[in-house]
């Protein structure tokens, strides 16, 4: 599948702003799933310098200094991302939860640090006690780490309702877990912090997936949203993708930017500026499926 990404990030200040540096994390990642085919980021107004490199999780940043005194400030990242479909996976056949720790890698080490990093918990992923309370209800003595897993994202889209109003990046994820309601960044900060309550590596994964309007209603420019998900690792198969506000594994319908600890690792434009007072900002996100070139 062909997708065809435009995010547009509009920042309109009250005052001028007289000099600016962001990070960046709108660069598509290259996966076992996906090809990155094109990527362009444009900026307004034009950077004195930009420099692009890698995170210590292997994303591709982006570092911007402007310089230009501004009132407005414009990021528009363009991509053409081909993904594949995922292999069939037998949750029921992965490795218990509870045994993860005497499991061992692919290479026959023990299990990595790179790995290991995402059992800890981050600012954003505290697990408390009536989070791992949530949790062992699906973590139980010996399941299959995948199947449970599975189970939570399914309660998770069944009966938490998807509330653009009723959090924020403040929230904190015991209060999503009271109200059941939040976004897909809620959603995914709770199942991770979950699974690190008991100890499994889960890490957040940012990106796109492909939205369908309604039955006979055509498809509102601008109207998509990034998106966000999980990954949870299991000897058997390495990372595996899951997304708690749909409910199922993530497809070749989904994109990804970037993965990390939680969203402070990989939010899509974060910095420090002089001046700029109080500011407004927009977001316009299309993703949509391109015919494949014969």
């Amino acid at each position: 599948m062909i997708l065809e990404i435009s995010h547009k990030t509009f920042y309109r200040y009250g005052t001028s702003v007289i000099q600016s540096q962001h990070l960046v994390h709108k660069t598509p990642r290259s996966m076992p799933h996906q090809d990155v085919r094109y990527h362009n980021l444009i900026v307004e107004p034009a950077p004195a310098t930009r420099y692009s490199g890698v995170d210590a999780f292997g994303n591709t940043i982006v570092i911007l200094d402007i310089e230009a005194v501004h009132k407005e400030f414009v990021l528009h990242a363009r991509s053409e991302i081909a993904t594949r479909a995922i292999a069939p996976i037998d949750l029921a056949a992965s490795t218990p939860w509870d045994a993860l720790k005497a499991s061992r890698t692919g290479s026959g080490s023990a299990m990595d640090l790179d790995v290991i990093q995402f059992r800890c918990a981050s600012r954003l992923t505290v697990p408390t006690l009536e989070i791992a309370d949530f949790a062992s209800t699906f973590f139980k003595p010996g399941r299959p780490v995948l199947e449970a897993t599975m189970d939570m994202v399914t309660l998770m889209y069944r009966d938490f309702k998807f509330d653009p109003t009723a959090t924020d990046i403040s929230t904190p994820i015991t209060r999503v877990l009271k109200h059941r309601r939040g976004v897909c960044q809620d959603f995914s900060h709770l199942a991770i912090a979950a699974a690190r309550a008991m100890k499994v590596p889960a890490r957040y994964v940012s990106g796109y997936v492909l939205t369908k309007p309604p039955p006979g209603q055509a498809k509102l420019q601008g109207a998509d949203a990034s998106h966000a998900w999980i990954s949870v690792w299991a000897p058997e198969h390495g990372w595996v993708d899951f997304d708690p506000t749909n409910g199922l594994l993530v497809s070749d319908e989904h994109a990804t930017v970037a993965y990390g600890r939680d969203y402070d690792d990989v939010s899509p434009i974060s910095g420090v500026l002089i001046g700029g007072g109080e500011h407004t900002v927009s977001v316009a996100v299309d993703v949509r499926q391109a015919e494949a070139a014969p």
